[in-house]
């Protein structure tokens, strides 16, 4: 049976290249830009580049967070990328403290400038890690294995209040943070898997599912 995936355009987003990869796993893709659209949805991503204020106030310019909030409640999947993801949380701390979606309670905040060899931005491909033993049972890391690498391009990172809301962590620096995320049936991933290769396919299937 063929998975409808609803994608977010809010104007920050490279929507060609996530919309090719859930394609390619064998999704039938809709660009959505309307509440209606949004509550809809069978399977909703909210991707993002850029900025967490810019994207906030593109969510609320367009109408858009309480749709996302609401649809969050249903009981239907919900992935956000890299911003996407970020914007899930409480709040975000890029040039100014601005308020998040508050889906998953946490903050964004700046990853640390004092790491030697490490450049901000943050982009480079890093391993992933299980919290946990068993965490990524029935997750859109079901069939990951530890130490996997994905594709990163960041400055911020995520910080849930619950550590239980931490799905996946990975490394930058002595900084140990959360590379993905999962409440019931929201997740998010601070890497790309649409440019993460074959790996990265891998999870859009297992998030159809």
């Amino acid at each position: 049976m063929v998975k409808n995936v609803s994608i977010i355009d809010y104007g920050m987003s490279n929507l060609l290249s996530i919309q090719r990869a859930f394609e390619h796993v064998g999704a039938l893709v809709n660009i959505v830009t309307t509440e209606k659209e949004i509550l809809n949805a069978d399977y909703l991503v909210l991707p993002g580049v850029g900025a967490f204020p810019d994207g906030m106030n593109e969510l609320n310019s367009r109408h858009l967070v309480a749709a996302i909030k609401e649809f969050s409640q249903k009981e239907r999947p919900l992935l956000g990328v890299c911003l996407g993801m970020q914007m899930l949380l409480s709040r975000g701390f890029e040039h100014k403290e601005t308020a998040g979606l508050g889906i998953i309670e946490g903050d964004v905040l700046p990853l640390p400038k004092d790491m030697p060899n490490f450049k901000i931005p943050n982009i480079n491909w890093h391993e992933i890690t299980e919290p946990n033993q068993g965490r990524w049972n029935n997750s859109i890391l079901q069939n990951t294995k530890n130490d996997t690498f994905f594709y990163f391009v960041h400055s911020y990172f995520a910080k849930p209040k619950d550590s239980y809301d931490v799905l996946a962590e990975t490394s930058f620096g002595v900084l140990k943070f959360a590379a993905a995320v999962k409440r019931n049936n929201i997740c998010g991933t601070q890497f790309h898997p649409e440019k993460s290769g074959e790996q990265g396919l891998k999870i859009l299937a297992d998030f159809l599912k």
